[in-house]
């Protein structure tokens, strides 16, 4: 059953082009006000999602520098989002690949998070990104996965979405039983929702099903009630499935004039929505039809369309190929520009720390100068206090990256190595600078005790009388 997959985080919007350019347009108001990094991350996939729908190229520009950033502050929302919104693109424009390492990158984030919903959802996706690619095995799989979480979780919303998966592939898998089982637990769930679009297409399941069963009349019946239910709800799409459906079945039962009637139908709603697959669907099945009941002019017209269609379809994919390797460039060289700030930033720290490294020998050589000039003793003192203070900063801010990585980034880990390493550091710390102090001022204890001395005999001395 085609295109009855659901892609998640709003790919799927079907509003008007127009509509999402004045949504695009709010959004780039609100996005050139905001001084916050995490509220400019969250602008900027948001910017990025609906832009997609008419401009991927822009969304995935958007998304890649959302990203980057989310990376940079170290905002794991921000990054899950804008990485599923570069999946959606790339699934969008049909680079699967590109889409399912976005999509595995995501899921590594969540996996480490505690959203169920985001993790049920992007195995949804990878799901639906092998189902496009017919690894239905591997769509399995994930489908499995997700609804383990939404079943151990309750996530009534999606709940629907993950049942019509499952026997969608299994549909796709001609394993009747198990596609009938999941498609009429999609359609129990869906009536009591009162969607249109969605008790349709669990019909639409079903009437696929008990035709592959043998029951006629049941799928009979399912696909007439999905057409109604898809009009409603203005879904020419899954029309034009249902309404092929009973033509196959009615070709099946030996009434060519409703078969003829219902592909015809489906292929003037394909032609008026420009839904090619499904036109090229609709005119196959009419081109056989009409050669079984001999009808060979009629048959012959519609072999040159379907013709017509394959080499328009594979202009489009050209066009499609063309766009795939436009977004690896474009992700390419996002990526590298990245990097360039990430190393330009790196090697700044690595100077700022150099000259940090360079200044603490340098300011105990100036204490060690002032040691030996006749000063203070107080601001000798302090000078020492001082680099000892600066030393023992900068062996902590070395030693910050070592402990993060060991923690693994949590925080209570973290906390406890930070308080051993000043358990040892602090006594050192007291002793070296008592050493320190005591060896510095030696000298001005040494050239101040005779002045003293000779002040105290002075004073002792009674005036002559």
């Amino acid at each position: 059953m085609k295109n009855i997959c659901f892609l998640f985080l709003l790919l799927m919007l079907n509003s008007a082009a127009y509509t999402q350019k004045y949504k695009a347009d709010s959004i780039r108001i609100l996005l050139a006000g905001e001084q916050i990094d995490s509220n400019r991350v969250k602008y900027m996939w948001l910017l990025a999602d609906v832009s997609s729908i008419y401009n991927p190229d822009s969304a995935l520009i958007l998304s890649q520098e959302a990203l980057t950033l989310a990376q940079r502050i170290k905002y794991l929302e921000g990054e899950s989002r804008s990485l599923g919104i570069i999946a959606n693109v790339f699934s969008k424009i049909g680079n699967y690949p590109k889409a399912l390492e976005f999509y595995l990158r995501k899921l590594k984030i969540e996996e480490k998070r505690n959203n169920p919903r985001n993790l049920a959802s992007v195995n949804i996706n990878m799901g639906i990104v092998y189902v496009y690619q017919e690894e239905y095995k591997n769509a399995l799989g994930y489908y499995y996965r997700a609804d383990s979480i939404i079943r151990a979780n309750n996530l009534q919303d999606i709940k629907y979405h993950i049942a019509l998966n499952l026997g969608d592939v299994y549909d796709r898998l001609n394993r009747s039983d198990s596609a009938f089982s999941y498609f009429r637990r999609s359609l129990a769930l869906a009536i009591p929702l009162k969607e249109k679009d969605l008790i349709g297409a669990s019909m639409v399941g079903l009437g696929h099903t008990y035709f592959k069963m043998g029951n006629t009349n049941i799928a009979r019946q399912y696909y007439e009630d999905a057409l109604l239910n898809l009009q409603a709800a203005a879904d020419e799409d899954l029309m034009c499935e249902a309404a092929l459906g009973l033509a196959k079945l009615y070709k099946k039962v030996n009434n060519p004039d409703s078969a003829t009637y219902f592909a015809n139908f489906s292929l003037s709603l394909a032609k008026k929505d420009g839904f090619q697959s499904r036109q090229l669907d609709a005119v196959n099945f009419l081109a056989m039809h009409y050669k079984d009941i001999n009808n060979t002019d009629s048959a012959f017209m519609y072999l040159e369309s379907a013709q017509n269609l394959k080499d328009s379809i594979g202009s489009k994919e050209r066009v499609r190929q063309s766009q795939i390797l436009s977004s690896n460039e474009s992700i390419r060289q996002l990526e590298i520009a990245a990097t360039k700030k990430r190393v330009a930033k790196e090697r700044s720290q690595q100077l700022q720390l150099l000259f940090i490294g360079i200044f603490i020998p340098g300011l105990f050589l100036i204490t060690l100068f002032l040691s030996r000039i006749k000063i203070n003793v107080r601001v000798i003192k302090s000078a020492g206090i001082i680099s000892l203070l600066i030393l023992f900063e900068y062996l902590t801010i070395l030693l910050h990256p070592r402990v993060v990585e060991i923690a693994n980034h949590i925080p209570i880990v973290e906390l406890f190595i930070f308080v051993c390493i000043a358990a040892l550091l602090l006594p050192a710390h007291h002793r070296i600078e008592h050493w320190l102090i005591a060896w510095l001022t030696r000298r001005q204890q040494v050239k101040d005790s005779p002045i003293q001395l000779k002040i105290s005999k002075l004073k002792m001395k009674k005036p002559s009388t």
